[in-house]
């Protein structure tokens, strides 16, 4: 851990996703009241606000993956803050000039944003970090995601209560401004331009295609992608439903939900700091297989307790395994896949999970009219539990080679694309 701490490049990147988070927890809750106080508390406005975010992760997130492998990250992530922080003074002139509807193109600009940021950091962390050091600092990451979790929605309105929504949005631009300046200390990646010289002679679609196809040919990551779709469409099934546990089987207030809410980010919390002083000594296979297997328990156990202690702890307990899950598939999506493919990789496997998520959201509620809430959560711990049957094909992967290594390892055997696949194939 000590190591990591001193690697330059890990401690740019936690500093400015620090910062980052501040700002969008900031950015978040004043954007929230906001609509809530001009609408009148309408729930709609308030709904549009959550499924504008998914909507660019649907449509970009296998652009920005195959842009990101492209570009420089150090460049990307560099204009991903300036973006977001221009974007944000530009809507706060908007409102000051009384269109407040501008809070929906924000969110939306900032989700486009992020869609090219995201796999750009983990090309960084892949580049940069040294494998010995990439469990430490998934944790350590984790660990603040938790934090926020916990202690930005505070954060966020305090900031708009003193000081309203304009300096809320300014506090954003600002922070991201900040970050994107700590983010020039970072090394320009040395591949960059033979990587961008290599990616003008084939076109964009091309490369997601082949993206598309690495995925597809390579049986680990298709067990990632099928423990990815049981997980969208499980919790998607009962996350628009948790409310209902809190007032039709424990008999309690729809507030309370909150309490059970803090409780699984305690649990991530804990879950990140122990995953962080044990990643070395984790069974990866036996992390995978027991989480799942947990979630997909506790999920009727959940929809069967009434009692208020039990569903707390159940909870609890989940928050913890789904840090020390989250973890490791980290760290086996950043060891398992070559650094040319890490943008494409997260592309397309992100908007999969959140298509059925969206998916299974939108149908959860009329099938808890069709049956029942036990039902639905029962078939929710199905899904789940159909996810542990990728668990062998991710763990029996060895990590592969760049592709540059292996041209020079096999420089007149075969086509590049072949290589690969032979290389890395199970």
């Amino acid at each position: 851990m000590k190591e990591l701490w001193r690697n330059r490049v890990f401690l740019i990147v936690f500093s400015t996703d620090l910062l980052e988070n501040i700002g969008v927890w900031i950015r978040n809750m004043a954007l929230l009241f906001f609509v809530m106080e001009i609408s009148g508390n309408n729930p709609t406005a308030v709904s549009l606000l959550t499924a504008i975010e998914y909507v660019p992760i649907l449509l970009f997130s296998v652009i920005g993956g195959a842009l990101a492998d492209r570009w420089d990250p150090k460049r990307t992530m560099i204009s991903a803050n300036l973006l977001s922080s221009l974007s944000v003074c530009v809507i706060a002139v908007l409102l000051w000039k009384g269109y407040w509807s501008a809070v929906f193109f924000a969110t939306f600009v900032s989700a486009v944003v992020s869609q090219f940021s995201q796999p750009a950091s983990a090309k960084v962390f892949k580049i940069h970090v040294p494998e010995e050091q990439v469990g430490s600092a998934i944790s350590v990451s984790q660990s603040m995601g938790s934090l926020f979790i916990l202690f930005g929605p505070i954060v966020g309105t305090f900031v708009y209560e003193a000081s309203g929504v304009y300096v809320s949005l300014f506090a954003m631009a600002l922070l991201f401004l900040l970050s994107a300046f700590m983010l020039l200390g970072l090394p320009s990646s040395k591949r960059a331009s033979s990587v961008s010289d290599s990616h003008e002679k084939t076109s964009l679609l091309a490369e997601i295609k082949d993206g598309i196809r690495y995925v597809r040919h390579h049986s680990h990551l298709r067990g990632i992608v099928w423990l990815f779709a049981m997980l969208g469409l499980g919790s998607g099934l009962i996350n628009p439903l948790e409310v209902f546990l809190v007032t039709d089987r424990l008999q309690l207030p729809k507030e309370s939900i909150q309490w059970f809410t803090a409780l699984e980010g305690v649990g991530m919390l804990l879950g990140g700091i122990l995953a962080s002083a044990l990643h070395r000594q984790l069974n990866g296979k036996l992390v995978i297989h027991g989480a799942i297997v947990f979630f997909a328990v506790s999920v009727v156990v959940e929809a069967l307790s009434t009692s208020a202690p039990l569903t707390g702890t159940m909870r609890l307990l989940s928050g913890v395994l789904l840090a020390f899950l989250q973890i490791v598939l980290s760290m086996k999506m950043i060891h398992l896949v070559a650094e040319e493919y890490v943008g494409r990789v997260n592309g397309t496997m992100t908007p999969l999970f959140v298509a059925l998520v969206m998916i299974s959201s939108f149908v959860a509620g009329p099938l808890m009219e069709l049956t029942s809430l036990i039902t639905v959560f029962c078939l929710s711990g199905f899904f789940l539990l159909l996810g542990s049957l990728g668990v062998n094909k991710i763990m029996e992967a060895e990590p592969p080679q760049s592709q540059s290594n292996q041209e020079q390892q096999h420089p007149l055997s075969k086509p590049k694309h072949q290589q690969s696949l032979e290389t890395e194939q199970l």
